[in-house]
């Protein structure tokens, strides 16, 4: 006789809801998921802008003492306030000389925009013209023709708003910028173009990288150059050349200075004044830094009617006057003379100061190095980072050449341009080693560019960026809903309940298998009897 044991009715119960109960845990994992992923992709969107799709155009037109350039920017139109999508579409070199150049016949300055300004048209869709911003940003060489002649240069810019005013454009006036404004603006280009601003995030949302650093700028124009740089807290506040720069809610505290007159074209013509100056003779003059065999004459207007060179003019000056330079090809000779063209001594072996008694704290950082800066290096076969020795041995090299031979040395050979590298490579070693203090150790941290992708590296794209208020100076785009640490705190909490229901759910899954297996060796072992 033998007895069959039965399931009571609660047990066959309670094995059915833990039967159940991974079903139900893992429903709830996925509602937890569900709940983050919607919290992440509602702090995504929360500042999102509903804007018309499309493009958006801005002209700058780059009003410089040699020559003036125009770039077209574009950027798309829902992502305005983006940082990284404003790229240059096209850029157009103005036939002729800078509009300084027009001081004694302003009426004919428009002349020299036409060509160029009937490509930007093309460049621009038709039904965009009257909605795109033009701006035009005059720059050293206008600076000096208003200290020199501030009617002139109030006659030039007038007849350039009038030309502009007849354009399809929305043009919104020429203004001359200070040497500051002009070193700011093309330290705010090189960052953004380098994305030092702002970056993406896990989620898609622009933040300020962490960890990355600004990239300093150095401008080499033709009437002045600017440094720029981000010079960390600890300096004194007590100068105008420490700013402190505010963008997309982040303050920089940026060291900018211009030098006026230490521009390329206008420190040649103040070294060719101090040659002048030192020769017996004032009409022959022998030049170290132009090519063996090379021979050029100048006025004496060409030299000594800049306001850079009026305290070097000769006695019984006459701007008719003809002089002839000879060129010795002595690089030695150059380098010595160059340096006269800086007052060294005036720091007093001061360690914050650079030349002229002018403040400057020690440099530090990458930095990148355009226009002049770029030309010259380039001319020389070197680009991006080099060491200085290969800069001064390229100088070397080129400085020794005869006349003759620079066109086999240069792609593009234009005869004003190649007798002066020679003098540019010899004051760019100065400006930069014994004014800047650049060391053969910081040396290779400047990176000599022309451009970052296709947008050129020059302080048009930091003004038009400065007047479009694409650069704010606080941004809700880098700031979420709630604090960062509170954001974080709720976000490791619903991961850590979501890994615990995680773990739970495995250990009733243990144990629920140790439950059949038990229930399954009992029944075998009743059946069995």
């Amino acid at each position: 006789m033998f007895t069959v044991l039965t399931r009571q009715p609660c047990e066959q119960a309670g094995l059915k809801a833990l039967s159940r109960t991974p079903a139900i845990i893992t429903l709830v994992v996925l509602l937890l998921s569900v709940v983050v992923l919607v919290a992440i992709t509602l702090i995504q969107f929360h500042h999102k802008e509903v804007l018309l799709p499309g493009l958006k155009y801005g002209i700058v037109l780059d009003a410089g003492s040699s020559r003036t350039t125009i770039y077209v920017y574009q950027w798309p139109a829902e992502k305005e306030n983006n940082t990284g999508v404003v790229s240059q579409t096209f850029k157009c070199s103005v036939k002729g000389s800078g509009i300084s150049s027009y001081g004694k016949n302003p009426q004919d300055v428009p002349k020299a925009f036409e060509d160029c300004m009937e490509k930007v048209k093309g460049q621009i869709p038709a039904h965009l013209h009257r909605s795109t911003h033009i701006y035009l940003g005059a720059t050293a060489g206008m600076r000096l023709l208003r200290l020199q002649n501030e009617t002139a240069a109030n006659e030039v810019l007038a007849r350039i708003q009038n030309y502009f005013k007849s354009q399809p454009f929305d043009f919104r006036g020429a203004q001359i910028i200070s040497g500051q404004e002009e070193g700011i603006y093309g330290w705010i280009t090189a960052n953004y173009l380098m994305g030092n601003f702002l970056e993406k995030n896990l989620w898609h949302m622009w933040v300020h990288p962490n960890g990355v650093e600004t990239t300093g700028a150095l401008d080499l124009g033709g009437a002045s150059t600017q440094i720029s740089f981000a010079a960390g807290e600890k300096v004194g506040l007590n100068t105008s050349n420490i700013m402190k720069v505010s963008l997309y809610g982040y303050v920089y505290t940026l060291y900018t200075h211009s030098f006026q007159c230490y521009g390329r074209n206008e420190a040649e013509k103040r070294f060719l004044a101090i040659l002048v100056q030192d020769s017996p003779t004032k009409t022959n003059i022998i030049n170290p830094c132009y090519p063996r065999n090379y021979v050029t004459t100048l006025t004496g207007g060409y030299i000594f009617d800049s306001l850079c060179t009026a305290d070097l003019r000769p006695v019984n000056y006459d701007p008719d006057d003809i002089i002839t330079f000879e060129g010795s090809g002595d690089p030695s000779l150059c380098r010595e003379k160059v340096a006269f063209l800086f007052d060294f001594k005036a720091c007093h072996d001061q360690e914050a100061c650079s030349f002229d008694g002018v403040y400057q704290p020690k440099v530090k950082g990458a930095f990148v190095a355009f226009a002049g800066f770029y030309y010259t290096a380039s001319a020389f076969n070197l680009s991006g980072s080099f060491s200085l020795k290969a800069f001064n041995s390229s100088t070397w090299d080129f400085c020794s050449e005869s006349w003759s031979q620079l066109p086999l040395l240069l792609p593009r050979f234009d005869e004003v341009y190649a007798r002066s590298y020679c003098f540019s490579a010899h004051y760019i070693y100065h400006l930069l080693v014994n004014g800047y203090r650049f060391t053969e150790e910081t040396w290779p941290q400047i990176h000599f560019k022309k451009e970052v992708g296709n947008s050129s590296i020059a302080w048009s794209l930091g003004y038009m960026l400065s007047l479009t208020n694409q650069i704010p100076a606080e941004s809700p785009l880098i700031h979420l809903p709630m604090d960062p640490p509170a954001f974080m705190g709720i976000l490791a909490f619903f991961t850590a309940v979501a890994l615990l229901c995680l773990v739970f759910l495995a250990c009733l899954y243990a144990s629920s298998r140790k439950q059949r297996r038990s229930q399954h060796a009992f029944d075998h072992t009743v059946d069995s009897e």
